[in-house]
């Protein structure tokens, strides 16, 4: 793959997370969120390890274990974090630190575990994209500050940033498909029992199938492929700050399709994260 396709990939990947607001939407009323993330990550980590197993390409010989739970761990605890931090703190608090710090976060673990410190370019885009991002979310009315909340959306962000540091690692030793399929069964296992906490009759219905199908093979197989495809060539902290199309993505969706609006600051605020991604592009490219 060409090292300047890899930040195309990324934005891909976060166009699909991207959907991920909109797609539930059209679940059942029944449908807990944290099922939905649940049945999300069963259903992206099965389709996955059954196409690797059809390809014979899984080979666990050698397969470095420790890293490879460090990054399951780290994706399944991102759901309920998220979901819970959101709950607690509001769509627009629980979205803008989660995803927001997620980027910040991931150049504070470049720095400390690599010893490598992002460049100036990156420091511009990322904080114009987290202003935008800002900005963007100040659309909502559903706004507050529960400690506890912004403890779990900073949780829910560090093992975003984590989770990208760690598969990196992965990336560039095996074949990404392999990696992600691996990563994400061990998740769907640790999340579980949360399938059997949660009402899950919803996904028998038409629509909780269709929306579980989605989220699970799109959102998060397809999604999480491209982004790790992406990471041979990309290191963690721009990967991270290029993510940042999925909120982006999903305040255009929602005005496209669900009939929100969006006044002048959220519109700033999509500028300014196109601005900052945009950045972040053209700096890939011209090196």
């Amino acid at each position: 793959m060409k090292e300047k396709m890899a930040p195309l990939l990324v934005l891909l990947a976060g166009v699909l997370w991207g959907t991920t607001g909109t797609a539930q939407t059209y679940a059942p009323e029944a449908a807990h969120p944290i099922a939905v993330g649940a049945a999300r990550l069963a259903v992206g980590g099965i389709s996955l390890l059954i196409i690797v197993l059809m390809f014979g390409q899984l080979n666990l010989r050698n397969w470095p274990i420790k890293v490879t739970f460090a990054a399951a761990l780290c994706m399944a605890a991102y759901q309920p974090l998220f979901f819970t931090a959101v709950q607690l703190t509001g769509v627009a608090v629980g979205t803008v630190i989660a995803i927001g710090s997620a980027p910040l976060l991931s150049g504070a673990l470049e720095w400390l575990v690599l010893k490598k410190n992002p460049s100036r370019g990156w420091w511009y885009s990322t904080f114009l994209s987290i202003f935008g991002c800002i900005l963007l979310f100040t659309n909502s009315d559903s706004m507050s500050a529960a400690p506890s909340g912004i403890v779990m959306a900073l949780g829910a962000g560090l093992s975003f940033a984590v989770y990208t540091l760690v598969s990196r690692r992965l990336v560039q030793n095996y074949p990404s498909l392999s990696v992600v399929a691996v990563v994400f069964t061990l998740s769907a296992v640790f999340l579980s029992p949360f399938l059997f906490l949660y009402d899950m009759s919803w996904i028998a219905e038409p629509e909780g199938l269709a929306v579980s199908l989605h989220l699970g093979i799109m959102a998060t197989g397809i999604a999480y492929l491209l982004f790790a495809k992406a990471l041979y060539c990309v290191p963690s902290s721009t990967a991270v700050t290029l993510a940042l199309a999925e909120p982006l993505t999903a305040a255009l969706l929602g005005v496209l399709l669900v009939g929100e609006q969006l006044d002048f600051v959220s519109w700033a605020g999509v500028s300014c994260l196109l601005a900052g991604i945009g950045f972040l592009v053209f700096l890939r490219a011209k090196e």
